[in-house]
């Protein structure tokens, strides 16, 4: 039974997420699984590197399918797409997985980015794709506060309340923070995030941005280990899934 790696593009905005939830909740998952069984006439269930919640997009979302029939990659690819030409999902890339190989199990690295855009005027072309924030940003202090964040910590205060992870203790290995032309870019990477983690950051890094808090109220936030001391979190529109790294 061959198994398929597969590298996904999709806009989040009209899915309830990643994960299937069941009739009249669109997901990314259903969409892909639907067009696998168009194209192959089977019924499977995809395995994938992370959950995206409601809204949240991808660029590099990776998952793996495993078929009956040995197709070739292009194949796959080509099918996939055809059939998801009423969906706003592409299969950028499509592999032959080798060995024990799991698009989960496997992954050493999650990669997201978050697009905040600064300016007065709100978002016409990009609606949906970014977070509007109006007043202007700080963006080396915010740099700066997110150096806070790396490294192994327990990152209760950024964990959502309804989190399924066993352990708040995690690991992340970058944050950075940079003006990308009227855009603010945040890039995290670990090797797994808790629920709503980069959102809640990403939410405290802007009160440091907008001058309300400082780098020393983000380690006091990091420190309390308690949701209730988290800056607001950012929406999900201005959340990217960038890469997985194996």
């Amino acid at each position: 039974m061959p198994r398929y790696r597969l590298t996904l593009e999709y806009d989040g905005t009209r899915y309830h997420g990643y994960q299937a939830q069941g009739p009249g909740l669109p997901s990314v998952q259903e969409a892909v699984e639907t067009a696998v069984f168009a194209f192959s006439g089977e019924r499977i269930r995809l395995q994938a590197a992370g959950r995206t919640d409601t809204g949240v997009h991808a660029t590099g979302q990776v998952v793996h399918a495993d078929l009956e029939k040995d197709w070739p990659a292009r194949t796959v690819l080509n099918a996939l797409n055809a059939h998801l030409i009423d969906e706003a999902v592409s299969v950028l890339d499509a592999q032959v997985a080798t060995g024990d190989w799991h698009a989960r199990f496997s992954a050493t690295e999650r990669r997201y980015l978050y697009r905040i855009l600064n300016r007065p005027a709100p978002p016409a072309l990009e609606r949906g794709k970014v977070w509007h924030v109006k007043k202007p940003l700080d963006v080396e202090a915010m740099h700066d506060a997110a150096q806070v964040l790396v490294g192994h910590h327990d990152f209760t205060t950024f964990r959502d309340l309804q989190c399924q992870a066993k352990s708040p203790i995690k690991t992340l290995d970058l944050a950075t923070v940079s003006q990308v032309g009227e855009e603010v870019h945040l890039v995290f990477a670990s090797r797994s995030f808790l629920h709503r983690q980069v959102r809640s950051m990403t939410g405290t890094l802007a009160e440091v941005g907008t001058g309300r808090w400082t780098r020393a109220d983000v380690r006091a936030a990091l420190d309390a280990r308690d949701r209730k001391a988290c800056g607001p979190v950012a929406p999900a529109h201005g959340l990217y899934l960038t890469g997985v790294g194996y």
